[in-house]
């Protein structure tokens, strides 16, 4: 029987069990969790970047050359390329928000501080 990890995505806060070697980006898949990516996962276009911590890092396969050279000093942050990190046991990784996601709460956010403060 193989081995299954579990791999938790946040904040969605969903897992999902996966065998090992198999991709972050994989992983988000199947677990129905949405990671940009416009390269088809070969590292190509920077999109589908993860967090981990350094407790969680040790549950990932080492980096790639591919995701060393890409990512550089990111890597000493905790970002990782879902299409290239690699499972190795239980891990718990955290999708950055969206740009466009994160632009938009923002704005709607000033406007609601807006209109408490026009109301107040």
């Amino acid at each position: 029987m193989t081995s299954q990890h579990l791999v938790t995505f946040q904040p969605d806060n969903r897992s999902v069990s996966v065998r090992p070697g198999t991709t972050l980006l994989d992983a988000s898949w199947r677990a129905k969790v949405n990671i940009r990516t416009r390269c088809g996962g070969v590292a190509g276009c920077l999109m589908c970047k993860v967090n981990v911590t350094a407790e969680q890092a040790a549950f990932l396969q080492p980096p790639t050359e591919a995701e060393r050279h890409k990512l550089g000093t990111l890597l000493e942050e905790g970002v990782r390329l879902s299409c290239q990190a690699r499972v190795k046991g239980n891990v718990t990784v955290s999708i950055p928000e969206d740009p466009l996601k994160a632009a938009i709460r923002k704005k709607l956010a000033e406007q609601q501080q807006e209109d408490d403060d026009w109301f107040k």
